[in-house]
């Protein structure tokens, strides 16, 4: 008769599969809860104590952590030598091992004690799981409850197929794997130090259609252990989400939550095409409109706000991809509704990521986010800005941040009304910024995210009457752009900090 031992923590679906072995003739064996569940229910079952004539000790930390059980699961059966020693031992073969682990995925981010988390680190399930995936050819290891059916259909035909056994133990290791690293990041500190290792801990949220084109396979993952404005927002309508609709929503509503004012981020492509404050949300967002219309039809708009049905008309007027706020009306969301494929999400969680990584070949660079803003602000020139122009320039370097690098932004009343980015060098962006801001470029200012290698810049800005500027400041050649400034009148503020986005 084959042995099977059942240890898990979530028991849905486990009384219909312990029913299923019994009627199989296999032996079950089981711990604590698992075992009085199943006996409740009148399913056949040995409890592991009686077999290894160890009960339970250490408020049930130590239950299977035995050789009469590991042996059972680790021996090699056409091994002699490993048989004669179970023979000899009195140790009988475990032939399958279902387990699910303490929740420490969830409770991690549950507000409990430090020490309360710790108690669901799960010890004897992983330790059983990894035993059993190893001996996988012998061994029929289950840690999902999504796998009972495909076992039960594979028995019901014979035996399970070694292709199954292989891949359900690929799933052991890639459960323990993503659980240890969910231990390791909340026992380490990664604000302190950089660990030696990188464990990353992602449970997949949903199947992508395909990734950035369609010849490309996609998922989206999400953070185990961490919270986040991506992981936790709900869709109320629309087509279901593509791989550049979650990439695009993230840099939109990062940008919307720069600010504490009524705020609206227009986004194409990564990178905004449009952002403005107002004196309410819908202020903010037809300004942010007016900033480009021509990209941000087919794009994504961010909102700081809730939602009302005005603002809601406005953005009906045009395709949009996505329209992501805190909150909508239900007359609002009655609106959007009548785009059935616009995407309308909530998301009531301000961004909160503390590192940012970037995949390259064969390795990952990992950074802390850029969520640092200067306090240091210097006037180097003699013209001092107004403090007008000192908000719209806060607000620009605000913009900048979020925008690819070469990044300029010109900005007049809390509005960005010319964006250039992405370009090899800074002159570039500076006149496609003040080419976009047209007609209403005088009087405005300009945000750079890097210092000015050349004048180029601010002679560009004195054409069109631009009135202020500000840059990081920092390069050899500064003094040429402090009098170019000077001469035209215009101010010049440095940051002491950069802002590359590459």
């Amino acid at each position: 008769m084959k042995r099977a031992l059942l240890s898990v923590y979530d028991k849905t679906g486990i009384l219909e599969f312990a029913k299923f072995l019994n009627k199989h003739d296999v032996e079950i064996i089981s711990t604590g809860g698992t075992y009085r569940y199943l006996k409740e229910n009148g399913i056949p079952v040995t409890e592991v104590a009686d077999i290894t004539k160890a009960p339970e000790m250490l408020d049930g930390r130590v239950k299977t952590l035995h050789p009469v059980i590991h042996g059972g699961i680790l021996a090699i059966r056409d091994n002699e030598e490993h048989m004669k020693t179970l023979k000899a031992r009195g140790i009988e073969t475990i032939d399958m091992v279902v387990v699910n682990l303490y929740p420490f995925f969830k409770k991690v981010n549950e507000d409990i004690s430090f020490e309360e988390k710790v108690e669901f680190i799960d010890i004897g399930g992983p330790t059983m799981l990894r035993s059993a995936a190893k001996s996988f050819k012998d061994v029929v290891v289950i840690s999902d409850i999504e796998d009972y059916k495909v076992i039960m259909e594979e028995m019901e035909k014979g035996e399970v197929t070694f292709k199954t056994r292989k891949k359900l133990a690929g799933k052991v290791f890639n459960l323990t794997s993503a659980y240890d690293a969910a231990i390791s990041n909340f026992l380490l500190d990664a604000e302190e130090e950089m660990p030696k290792y990188l464990s990353l801990s992602y449970e997949r949220a949903m199947s992508l259609r395909y990734g950035e084109n369609p010849h490309q396979k996609a998922a989206y993952y999400v953070s185990t252990t961490e919270d986040g404005a991506m992981k936790n927002f709900k869709q109320l309508n629309g087509k279901e989400l593509s791989f550049n609709n979650i990439r695009d929503m993230d840099v939109a509503w990062k940008v919307a939550c720069e600010f504490n004012e009524p705020a609206c981020c227009g986004l194409k492509h990564s990178t905004p095409c449009g952002a403005a404050l107002g004196k309410d949300i819908h202020e903010a967002y037809v300004k942010a409109y007016e900033c480009d219309p021509v990209s941000i039809f087919g794009g994504i708009v961010a909102l700081n706000r809730e939602v009302d049905e005005a603002t809601a008309n406005e953005m009906v007027k045009i395709f949009l991809e996505i329209v992501i706020a805190p909150s909508f009306t239900p007359e609002a969301l009655q609106v959007l509704k009548t785009k059935k494929n616009l995407r309308v999400i909530e998301c009531r969680i301000k961004p909160n990521d503390k590192l940012n990584m970037v995949k390259v070949d064969g390795g990952i660079l990992v950074q802390e986010e850029d969520s640092v803003f200067s306090k240091d602000y210097q006037v180097v020139t003699d013209t001092k800005p107004t403090q007008e122009q000192m908000s719209d320039l806060e607000f620009g370097m605000r913009i900048v941040k979020h925008v690819k690098s070469n990044a300029i932004v010109v900005a007049k009343d809390k509005m960005a009304i010319g964006i250039g980015n992405g370009e090899t060098n800074r002159i570039w962006p500076t006149n496609q910024a003040i080419e976009r801001a047209g007609d209403r470029v005088e009087g405005a200012i300009l945000a750079s995210d890097a210092f000015f290698p050349f004048r180029d810049v601010v002679d560009s800005c004195a054409k069109c009457d631009i009135k202020a500027i500000i840059q990081p400041g920092g390069s050899i050649r500064d003094k040429e752009s402090i009098d170019a400034c000077n001469e035209n009148n215009i101010a010049m503020v440095f940051t002491g900090m950069r802002h590359f986005k590459h």
